[in-house]
């Protein structure tokens, strides 16, 4: 969808964000998409490093459990 876009496209889209926010606003947005964005990436590898975790040590579980058998 995104792919299709030209520059002429984007700098339309810039043009009308600037109309819609105004030059004094845009500095404040942008601090809080990069402050949004650190939260979601850390976020996201927090989940990563959760998740590989009880999957190590499920299998070792279960390898126990099968041996006690």
């Amino acid at each position: 969808m995104l792919g299709n876009l030209s520059g002429w496209h984007l700098l339309i889209i810039i043009a009308i964000i600037l109309l819609l926010f105004g030059a004094p606003k845009l500095p404040g947005l942008a601090r809080s998409l990069g402050q949004s964005m650190r939260i979601f990436k850390s976020e996201v590898k927090q989940m990563k490093e959760e998740g590989q975790t009880p999957s190590d040590s499920s299998s070792t579980d279960s390898s126990d459990s099968s041996k006690s058998a």
